[in-house]
């Protein structure tokens, strides 16, 4: 909701989040800047909207709310049109029985939205304040079932199926209005609000696969009628401006599509194979905020740590992980932290997948000769402050983001490696001189993904002693003394807030307690017992000891034993801590981290 900057201050003041010092300093930013007040302090980071939009509740008296959709019934939410309910961003959920009507509103303060609501509802009503989000969660019940209504287009097609298969595509079967068109939408509105990354469309010999990666595993979610396939790639070809006739080589696009009242950028690339075209779109929410380094998962010793090294005049920061394991996530959130109006950050990626206010970002061309190397030449000449490449590839990046570093400029990229230790003698693979990785790599950070158990299905219960011989044999752990300071971590978890909902599962002796998700708990938003991910993180800082071993060509075995006699929680503990909380699962740590 959009609260003026008078209340703002007042709510700011009640809450000491600001002195009066910052609160100047804010306003003078507002101004110059010609944003409202409200802009500058959620970008700076010193509240969070959730956090405002409480305290607006408390400050104004009308209540906040949080609704959960299926406690939403349908016909009471549509007695507010869906037009009227979009524009005014509210919505009915509840009638009691004496006829009041609740309403929840994002800017309950819009007396023109309350008055017109009230003329088609009445009244007698309670309005309540909630989260934008929450608002539009809730807008959805009024599309009803999207994959029944996949479904039924999907049916309409398979009547036709004994048309020749690889028939000619007209004009009319790829157009706006087109059964084709409304197949693409529905498939991505689907895979939208089943929070998925990626949707793959697959031809097969006898049916179109449509599988979709949600919180990092592939599943199959449709099969469409084998005659559909040309009209269907032709479309998203259309959407994202590649060539339709030419079906011999991989193609790249994008596009962007409204969903839900947020924008998605849709990543497309095609591929030839021995049944067609394959396609596979990225999604990427252009309206989401970054997250803190703790909601991610950061904590302890290795919160600290990152949060030391981000903070140097100079130097690299590495994030080392497979693809998909959320290095693009963390180095948002650490340059939305960094970012500032007397700091200049300059990116090069391949490609841009989050887009923040102030950076300037530079996205790849090699057919234009922009690569990172070129694209990294280009932005020493642009007075850096911070430099993010979207990842080292090779001995020149390297050898240029270490010149970056030494020149005064603080460099933060990624590189596809197992652990964080690995980074280190892969630099040297490269060509890299030892004395120049020692004095230059700060930290470098090694982190997975894993799916986060809802909080409100998942299950304890006591493992069998075989079951705990196991996990202390796959975890590496040995005997009391290993489990005593495990306890004494995951004790450190809870006092930073990590999981702090779920009993404490371990004692000095050994494990007590595990959880484990209910299979049978699936919804748009829950996947059998998941929902969401949380990240697993090492962070390897660069101390003395490290760097003579760097000096000495060390394995990365000895420079992973020096970490972690130095302090270092591997990603294999840091995920075992988690699941012991509750946030996560044995199987789920296990799953990620075999390598």
């Amino acid at each position: 909701m959009r609260i003026s900057d008078i209340t703002l201050e007042a709510l700011l003041g009640r809450a000491q989040l600001v002195t009066p010092e910052q609160l100047s300093t804010l306003k003078e930013e507002a101004a110059s800047s010609k944003r409202t007040l409200q802009d500058v302090v959620l970008d700076k980071r010193i509240t969070d909207e959730r956090t405002l939009v409480k305290g607006f509740s408390e400050y104004t008296g009308i209540p906040f709310i949080e609704i959960r959709p299926e406690d939403v019934p349908t016909d009471i939410l549509k007695k507010i049109p869906e037009r009227v309910a979009r524009q005014y961003m509210a919505v009915l959920f509840k009638i009691d029985d004496d006829g009041v009507h609740h309403l929840a509103m994002e800017d309950p303060d819009d007396i023109q939205a309350v008055n017109f609501i009230q003329k088609e509802i009445g009244t007698n009503s309670h309005i309540y304040i909630a989260l934008k989000d929450n608002i539009l969660e809730i807008l959805d019940l009024y599309r009803g079932d999207v994959n029944k209504e996949l479904s039924e287009v999907i049916e309409v097609q398979r009547e036709n199926e004994q048309e020749q298969k690889n028939a000619d595509v007209d004009t009319e079967d790829i157009s706006e209005d087109s059964p084709i068109a409304q197949t693409v939408n529905l498939l991505l509105e689907y895979a939208v609000r089943s929070h998925a990354s990626d949707v793959h469309i697959e031809p097969r010999e006898d049916f179109v696969q449509i599988r979709y990666r949600i919180d990092g595993v592939l599943k199959e979610v449709n099969r469409l009628p084998r005659n559909v396939v040309g009209a269907l790639i032709s479309r998203i070809k259309i959407l994202s401006n590649l060539k339709i006739d030419e079906r011999r080589v991989p193609q790249d696009g994008r596009f962007k599509v409204h969903i839900s009242g947020r924008q998605y950028a849709l990543r497309v690339s095609t591929l030839p194979i021995v049944d067609g075209e394959k396609v596979v779109m990225r999604i990427l929410d252009e309206s989401n905020q970054a997250v803190t380094l703790e909601q991610l998962g950061y904590w302890g010793k290795a919160l600290n740590d990152i949060n030391a090294e981000m903070s140097q005049p100079n130097g690299i920061v590495l994030m080392t992980g497979p693809t998909g394991s959320g290095k693009s996530t963390s180095l948002f959130s650490i340059l939305t932290i960094l970012n500032s109006p007397d700091v200049n950050i300059s990116t090069i990626e391949d490609p841009v997948e989050y887009k923040i206010i102030g950076v300037n970002q530079t996205q790849t061309n090699p057919k234009a000769g922009m690569t990172f190397a070129s694209g990294l030449r280009a932005l020493l000449r642009q007075d850096p402050n911070i430099i993010m490449v979207g990842e080292v590839r090779d001995g020149e990046t390297a050898g240029l983001a270490i010149q970056a570093a030494l020149t005064g400029h603080m460099v933060f990229s990624t590189l596809h490696t197992n652990n964080a230790a690995t980074a280190l003698p892969r630099l040297l693979d490269m060509g890299i001189e030892p004395f120049l990785i020692a004095s230059t790599i700060r930290a470098v950070v090694g982190q997975r993904l894993v799916r986060r158990l809802h909080k409100e299905s998942r299950q304890s219960y006591v493992p069998s002693q075989e079951e705990i011989t196991s996990i202390m044999n796959s975890f590496h752990l040995e005997g009391n003394g290993i489990m005593r300071a495990i306890h004494e971590l995951e004790k450190q978890a809870a006092a930073g807030g990590l999981g702090g909902d779920a009993p404490l599962s371990t004692d000095e002796n050994g494990i007590k307690t595990l959880w484990r998700a209910d299979k049978e708990h699936n919804t748009e938003d829950v996947h059998e017992g998941y929902r969401g991910r949380v990240g697993i993180y090492e962070v390897l800082t660069n101390t003395e000891a490290i760097q003579k071993l760097i000096m000495a060509h060390a394995t990365s075995d000895d420079v992973e034993d020096q970490a972690i006699r130095e302090g270092m929680i591997t990603m294999q503990i840091d995920g075992l801590i988690k699941a012991l909380r509750g946030e996560t699962t044995i199987e789920e740590i296990l799953r990620v981290s075999k390598d």
